[in-house]
């Protein structure tokens, strides 16, 4: 496969700020939307630096508040689910925040990523009229999952399709937002370049609040070190690099392809 035909799949999952509720600090309201929105900006004008058509996971509590912003990323790139909010969770949430998002945004969804990777009942989201599932990052992550036994790349559960994110062949290294935030940038790229090599596709994912600047909340240096603008900067010589060897597509472009196949 030469890489014209390679698929770049960048994701953004769209929430409530609520990292720093994990690490013993209240959030209010206000700063649960407003620094996503921030970043969510910056994310905008990064993509059409690169001309990147994108998936964007959005919680339908944080759509409700933003519908113009989300009707602006509906005009070039894939809105799919993430619940209706990131803190809690109902499975009525997965049809809820489809149907919701639906409305906002004027296209139709079909993509679902469940809030922090949490497992999903595929029965029920094939139920509440979803056509894929992208809450598996297939490498191990200490605290938060271990699923080194599923597969690394597109494959099928109870008829429900699932997108992993991409991790590297054999050491399952994954490339997505912690690593590339914690990571040199040639360390990202080297094994970027071995998914690609192997893969058809490369398939990683961040949050716009990285895009703002952490420093004054009481956060893990692992999340806040790198942010605000060398989480810009690291994000940009990334796409810049992606851009060379592959198309940039959404979730659904790689399922249409496939059903070409």
């Amino acid at each position: 496969m030469s890489k014209q035909q390679k698929r770049i799949l960048i994701s953004v999952d769209v929430e409530e700020f609520d990292i720093p509720e994990e690490f013993g600090q209240q959030v209010s309201l206000q700063d649960k939307l407003e620094i996503s929105r921030k970043g969510l900006q910056l994310t905008l004008d990064l993509f059409e630096k690169y001309n990147v058509r994108a998936t964007f996971f959005i919680t339908a509590y944080w759509a409700q508040h933003y519908p113009e912003l989300i009707r602006r990323i509906a005009a070039s790139h894939e809105v799919a689910s993430h619940a209706y909010y990131h803190s809690t969770f109902s499975e009525a949430d997965l049809e809820g925040s489809r149907l919701a998002l639906q409305e906002i945004s004027g296209q139709q969804v079909k993509g679902f990523r469940m809030p922090r990777l949490r497992k999903v009942n595929m029965a029920a989201l094939q139920s509440a009229g979803y056509l894929y599932d992208s809450s598996v990052n297939p490498t191990w992550l200490p605290g938060r999952y271990n699923n080194w036994h599923l597969p690394r790349t597109l494959f099928k559960d109870q008829d429900v399709w699932i997108i992993p994110s991409s991790v590297s062949p054999l050491l399952r290294y994954p490339i997505f937002w912690l690593s590339v935030k914690n990571a040199p940038l040639w360390v990202t790229k080297h094994f970027s370049r071995q998914i690609l090599r192997k893969d058809p596709y490369l398939s990683f994912y961040f949050h716009p609040w990285e895009l703002v600047d952490l420093k004054s909340w009481q956060l893990p240096g692992y999340i806040k070190n790198v942010s605000g603008q060398k989480m810009y900067a690291r994000l940009d010589g990334f796409l810049s690099f992606l851009q060379q060897r592959g198309e940039f597509c959404a979730h659904i472009d790689l399922l249409a392809s496939e059903k070409n196949n």
